[in-house]
C-alpha cells in the first residue's frame, strides 16, 4: 500500500465483503488511524486488540526467536476479529461469524 489511494482502495474492498462490520487500522500502541466504526467502538478496538496483538506476537518470538506473528484471528458467538499486524500498524476486521467467508 504505497498511497492513500491504495489503502482507500482496500479498506473499500474489505468493507465491501459479507459479513464485515468495521475495518480499523491503529499503531501498535492503540492510537487508532483509520477506521469505519463508530468513534467509541474504535477506542475500545484498537486498545484492546492492539494489546493482544502485542502478547500474541510477544509469545510467538518467546516460542521460537525466529518467528514472527503474522495474522491472528479471534472468533467469539457474536464476532469474528481478524488482525493482520505490520512493523507499524495493525489492520482489524470486524465481521458478524455468521456472514464470514470460510
Amino acid at each position: 500500500m504505497s498511497s492513500i489511494t491504495d489503502v482507500e482502495s482496500t479498506l473499500s474492498r474489505i468493507s465491501s465483503h459479507k459479513g464485515v462490520k468495521g475495518v480499523l487500522i491503529c499503531n501498535h500502541s492503540g492510537s487508532a488511524i483509520r477506521s469505519s466504526l463508530p468513534s467509541d467502538i474504535t477506542e475500545q478496538y484498537s486498545a484492546l486488540i492492539s494489546q493482544l496483538a502485542a502478547k500474541a506476537s510477544s509469545v510467538t518470538r518467546t516460542l521460537d526467536a525466529e518467528d514472527d506473528l503474522t495474522f491472528l484471528r479471534i472468533r467469539s458467538k457474536k464476532h469474528e476479529i481478524m488482525v493482520a499486524p505490520d512493523k507499524e500498524f495493525l489492520l482489524i476486521v470486524v465481521q458478524d461469524p455468521e456472514m464470514g467467508g470460510e
